[in-house]
């Protein structure tokens, strides 16, 4: 994580959510993009989404790339409706426990 950037969003003046940015050239990483529960379904994540993908833009990056885990069935449709498709799937790291057997979804999307 130190080759990237967070952004943070605050709301009312308490931290609302936050999103990772890695620049890596032609193309960018996002990830861990979080918001507090009791401010979700509010338009927050779009919107750091959305600020995520300007960053990359701005840099000259002309694709944003995002891993997520296969157990969180929401997040390919979430992902989806803001333009990202899969392309394909990753090994989850083994150093990392987990409690069910689980992988990576590799999802893009154009920034251009």
């Amino acid at each position: 994580m130190d080759r990237g950037e967070f952004h943070v969003l605050e709301d009312e003046g308490a931290l609302a959510g936050c999103v990772y940015v890695e620049l890596r050239g032609e193309r960018s990483y996002v990830g861990l993009l979080s918001i507090d529960p009791a401010r979700q379904h509010g338009g927050l994540g779009s919107r750091l989404l959305t600020v995520a993908e300007d960053r990359a833009r701005s840099q000259g990056c002309a694709h944003m790339d995002m891993l997520i885990v296969n157990l969180r069935t929401e997040l390919p449709p979430y992902y989806g409706r803001r333009g990202y498709v899969e392309t394909g799937t990753a090994p989850f790291p083994t150093t990392t426990p987990t409690t069910m057997p689980c992988h990576f979804i590799c999802m893009s999307k154009a920034l251009r």
